[in-house]
């Protein structure tokens, strides 16, 4: 600190800046005396003999494993699919499935209890319908909540898209969409 400010602090500010005591003086740690450093060459008899030793058995990497994983896994899902590919008949229809994509809309969020009646009577305002679908649990044939209705022309489809989302059927309002899974 300069004299110029020391004169100009009070007494108790400046013992604030007052040097410490000196650190005690120890005299320093002796140094011990470490075993020397010897040689091995009176062990190299119990060393194994490389001409004895069998061939290192290699390990696995994490990378190594994941492949292998991943090749059976791919293996076992291609041969799980592959008597299904062969089963498969596009042409062919199902029961329950609409003939045209284009013609369809999906009903969702529909009540349990409404019938395909009420359905008919709600969309066939938008034009002739060619048929209703109400997508039921196979265990207990209840109503899954959403239905598909084929209409006969795709402009119909259209007008009742438009027209259907957010109409109240049955106290509920649902929600109308294309079908997508085909198209």
């Amino acid at each position: 600190m300069s004299s110029a400010v020391a004169h100009a602090l009070p007494p108790s500010i400046l013992a604030l800046f007052a040097p410490r005591v000196p650190i005690d003086y120890k005299p320093p740690l002796e140094k011990r005396k470490m075993p020397p450093y010897t040689g091995f060459a009176q062990h190299v008899d119990q060393f194994e003999d490389p001409a004895e030793t069998p061939p290192a058995q290699p390990v696995e990497t994490i990378e190594q494993r994941r492949a292998r994983r991943r090749e059976a896994k791919a293996a076992a899902a291609k041969a799980r699919l592959e008597p299904l590919i062969a089963a498969y008949d596009p042409s062919a229809t199902v029961e329950g499935k609409s003939a045209d994509p284009y013609k369809t809309i999906f009903v969702a969020r529909m009540d349990h209890s409404t019938t395909e009646a009420t359905l008919r009577k709600e969309f066939e305002q938008s034009g002739p319908i060619k048929s209703v679908q109400i997508v039921k649990d196979t265990a207990t044939g209840k109503s899954r909540g959403y239905s598909f209705i084929e209409y006969e022309h795709e402009r119909d489809m259209k007008v009742a898209y438009k027209q259907g989302d957010a109409k109240k059927i049955d106290g509920r309002r649902v929600l109308v969409d294309v079908e997508r899974g085909r198209t």
